[in-house]
């Protein structure tokens, strides 16, 4: 079969799962009827690893509608909403991706949707691209995007060491994603997150952002907005000084731990939660990553230092420390937006989604021209995607006079 989902017979739930997505995603909705108008992607094949989420529906539908053929696989092991994996796998779409799997499962899937001699990649954390370069290197990669922070990183450092094989887009740095997927998005998903697998009030706690990035921004802002207490640790003396410049209490961890109630690291780094910093904390802090990968929370070392786990309800597992204090992790120390909770909300992904597929239509029609690099989006799909957000949102701009614009172009005019 050219799809394995936990159930097919979801796929009517999953259909209105989508519908629903669609309808909050007017800026996707104007570049499918663009690119369907122009039958831009004919005959073009995509393999894709993201998030399986009604929103990555969207975007999937629209690759197929112009014309690509598209194979699907999850990028975690716990985000794939099984409901919208059932629909994609009725309509046609190559979709290997249940909730649950196994990391044998999660590679198997990535080496399945390999198997169909793509032309264009698509990821979210860096994966698929790692993968291709160490074991699929006979591929012929025309190019490909990437979404996230983390797989940006680790496509730079493929750059550098001079050994990647085709372009990427690195989406993730198009300002309509980062302002909104990173900030917005994540701040009030992976608290969705937070709150549904504990419902505890925020209101009154302290809670501890590890990382001020675009999304411990957001995370962050969010938190005090719901009347938490919030602090801020950080490596990077820029970013931590902006943090406290917004009000933030900035301190390294090894204090951080001992006050804090709720944590979320949003680094993309290991271990920025370590096994001794768990040691300090108080009893009944819960733990959550907003990171891409589960290696900020040291769930290894958590587990190695507790003599007792269960499971409290879903997503919320309970760990007994040696000294009697309980500490509660969150959907196993991974993305808890999209393993608690169900990511991101559509508007917000409207713009991250619009960015892929004008990325994935520019990369087909330049594939002589651009470089083996991580490239930017370019300034007119970061601006197309933003005006047409503008408008599905009913919301109108100035427009410079022809003055105006040219004043803009001189430099002779003085005070």
């Amino acid at each position: 079969m050219d799809y394995k989902v936990k159930d097919i017979g979801l796929a009517e739930q999953g259909r209105k799962q989508i519908e629903w997505a669609e309808l909050h995603m007017p800026a996707l909705m104007e570049v499918r009827k663009e690119l369907v108008a122009k039958n831009s992607l004919k005959g073009l094949k995509i393999s894709a690893v993201l998030h399986v989420t009604k929103e990555t529906a969207a975007l999937v539908r629209t690759l197929k509608q112009a014309g690509a053929e598209v194979a699907l696989a999850g990028s975690n092991p716990l985000s794939t909403q099984d409901d919208v994996a059932a629909a994609l796998a009725k309509d046609g779409i190559k979709v290997f991706a249940w909730k649950g799997e196994s990391e044998d499962d999660y590679y198997q899937n990535m080496n399945i949707i390999l198997s169909y001699n793509p032309d264009i990649l698509m990821d979210d954390g860096g994966d698929l691209h790692a993968l291709v370069h160490e074991k699929h290197s006979n591929l012929k990669i025309i190019g490909g995007t990437e979404e996230t922070t983390t797989g940006v990183i680790r496509l730079k450092a493929m750059e550098e060491d001079n050994v990647l094989k085709y372009p990427v887009i690195a989406v993730n740095n198009a300002f309509t994603k980062y302002l909104f997927d990173n900030r917005v998005g994540t701040g009030q998903s992976a608290i969705d997150g937070i709150i549904r697998s504990t419902n505890v009030l925020i209101a009154g706690k302290v809670a501890v952002v590890v990382g001020y990035g675009w999304v411990g921004r957001g995370i962050a802002i969010r938190f005090r907005g719901m009347g938490a207490r919030v602090i801020i640790v950080e490596a990077n003396p820029l970013r931590a000084l902006e943090a406290v410049m917004d009000g933030f209490d900035v301190m390294p961890m090894v204090k951080a731990s001992k006050l804090g109630e709720i944590f979320v690291t949003a680094t993309g780094n290991i271990n920025a939660i370590s096994k001794e910093h768990i040691q300090n904390m108080k009893d009944g802090a819960i733990l959550a990553n907003a990171g891409h990968f589960n290696v900020e929370i040291d769930v290894k070392g958590l587990g190695e230092i507790a003599k007792n786990v269960r499971e409290i309800r879903p997503y919320l597992d309970e760990y007994t420390l040696a000294n009697g204090r309980r500490i509660y992790l969150l959907a196993e120390g991974r993305l808890v937006n999209l393993a608690a909770a169900e990511g991101h909300p559509s508007e917000v992904m409207d713009l991250s989604f619009s960015n892929q597929a004008l990325c994935v239509e520019y990369i087909y029609n330049n594939k002589e021209k651009l470089q083996k690099k991580v490239l930017n989006v370019p300034a007119e799909i970061d601006e197309k995607v933003a005006f047409l957000k503008l408008k599905g949102m009913n919301i109108e701009i100035e427009e410079l006079t022809k003055e105006q614009k040219e004043y803009m172009k001189q430099w002779k005019y003085g005070t």
